[in-house]
């Protein structure tokens, strides 16, 4: 009996410290992202070549424009020039406008593309960049209509561009159109608006808001539809003025759908395609999970989000697309193809491909450039410990209790816990400051009155080593 019970705990314990995973160093995540970049590369060399599929169509369509929303932070974080002008003469070879060239487009999906022209104008200002994405907005602000965005994709592919264009002339009307259509897709599209306040998750678009279902009861909300709509608050807030009206409610909105994500994550550190009905096409899906842990960790290192409650959420995150998606050659599984719903495209595997892969990496590199800055900033400040040359030993003192041996690499705080069989912390150690690099000793009291056989639980920040001891 008491075998079993030692058998179980272990098991308890062991799966708590598998759960608590570190987050990768910056070099590891650069060399998944610039893996996963190359294989794409590879397939697409020429950036301006058509994309044929059932039918031909312009490579600065939406897919592929997403794809140099991730492009141009991959560039950002590692300024490999080839990035840059391999994003150069995308735009170049699309005359710098919008999809199918109209100057007239209402389609969220077709200005996208302006998200990428902007931000290459940024690093080298000449006008004739900007100048059709531009028109194509104006025509839009010098329109009463603001209802375009019916459905909630069209959020991440438009919103952005209103955002910038607003920064870069330095213009309110901007930011003021950009709100009315964001409002209006919020409060009026469908029955009563898109979102729901109280789950902090959008529904994709009025076929889907109550009184849809799935068929087990449970309200519809789509992965990577959400996906959309939490990239483009962090893509507009991350440039938006601090002055700006609206900003407290875009940043609102931001946390409770931060709050709803971490409490509907797989185990495995995935979302379902189905986010609340795994029942339902739930399983998990890539393409969404990578614009959660984008928004995740941009929260983090923008100190929105508290690391306590969020980080562990967005290392779950990071490490299953690294883990459990992405292939030795750079191809990333589990991947939904396009559609508008979590039936769309399924079965999922980790080997089926998509019907076009060029939209899914964009999230994945969107995710990994702001994983990379906040492992640069967890290890610079030493808020998580990544080296793997820890050492705890346990060794009885002259006086009879237990000395737990700790050597440390690298800065870290340390909390020791003596554990009995059922679970019960009997005694604990905590550090109230982080400890330098070198060696340590520690006695456990209360040790030289116990007998029997418990467990030395040894927290070195994010990282757990349990030991089982007989005293």
């Amino acid at each position: 009996m008491i075998k079993q019970r030692i058998i179980a705990i272990l098991i308890l314990l062991i799966a708590i410290q598998s759960n608590a995973q570190n987050l990768a160093q910056p070099e590891q995540i650069l060399e998944d992202m610039t893996m996963a970049n190359n294989y794409f590369l590879q397939k697409w060399p020429d950036p301006g070549a058509a994309i044929v599929t059932d039918k031909v169509r312009p490579s600065n369509l939406w897919t592929r424009a997403t794809y140099f929303e991730g492009l141009m932070q991959l560039y950002f974080i590692n300024k490999d020039t080839s990035l840059y002008q391999y994003a150069y003469d995308w735009a170049q070879s699309h005359n710098w406008e919008p999809t199918y060239g109209n100057l007239n487009t209402r389609d969220g999906d077709h200005q996208c593309c302006g998200q990428t022209y902007i931000e290459l104008y940024e690093l080298d200002p000449q006008p004739f960049k900007i100048q059709a994405i531009t028109t194509n907005i104006d025509n839009m602000i010098n329109s009463p209509k603001i209802d375009d965005w019916s459905w909630i994709d069209a959020i991440q592919m438009s919103m952005p561009v209103f955002a910038k264009l607003g920064v870069v002339y330095n213009d309110t009307k901007y930011f003021d159109r950009m709100y009315e259509m964001f409002n209006f897709t919020k409060m009026q599209h469908g029955t009563n608006g898109l979102y729901n306040q109280e789950d902090g998750l959008w529904y994709r678009d009025k076929n889907f808001d109550p009184p849809y279902t799935t068929p087990n009861g449970l309200d519809c909300y789509w992965s990577r539809g959400n996906g959309w709509v939490y990239a483009a608050l962090v893509r507009v807030l991350d440039i938006l003025p601090e002055t700006n009206p609206h900003r407290d409610e875009y940043m609102q909105i931001f946390k409770e759908m931060s709050a709803a994500l971490i409490k509907i994550q797989r185990e495995d550190g995935f979302w379902n395609t189905s986010m609340v009905d795994p029942n339902d096409f739930g399983g998990k899906e890539s393409s969404g999970t990578a614009f959660f842990v984008f928004g995740l960790s941009w929260g983090i290192n923008q100190n929105i989000l508290d690391k306590e409650t969020y980080l562990q959420a967005t290392i779950d995150g990071w490490n299953g697309l690294t883990n459990e998606a992405l292939h030795d050659n750079g191809f990333l599984g589990w991947m939904q193809s396009t559609g508008k719903q979590p039936s769309d495209g399924q079965p999922l595997s980790y080997t089926k491909e998509p019907n076009f892969e060029d939209y899914g990496l964009g999230a994945f590199l969107l995710a990994g450039a702001e994983t990379y800055k906040l492992s640069s900033n967890l290890v610079s400040s030493n808020d998580i410990y990544t080296n793997e040359n820890r050492t705890v030993t346990i060794t009885k003192q002259r006086n009879g209790q237990q000395a737990i041996n700790v050597t440390l690499d690298n800065k870290a705080n340390i909390d020791i816990e003596l554990i009995d069989l059922n679970g019960k912390v009997l005694s604990k150690i905590s550090n109230t400051q982080k400890l330098n690099k070198g060696n340590y000793s520690f006695d456990l009291p209360n040790s030289n009155s116990l007998k029997g056989i418990f467990l030395i639980k040894t927290n070195i920040n994010n990282y757990s080593i349990i030991k089982k001891i007989v005293l």
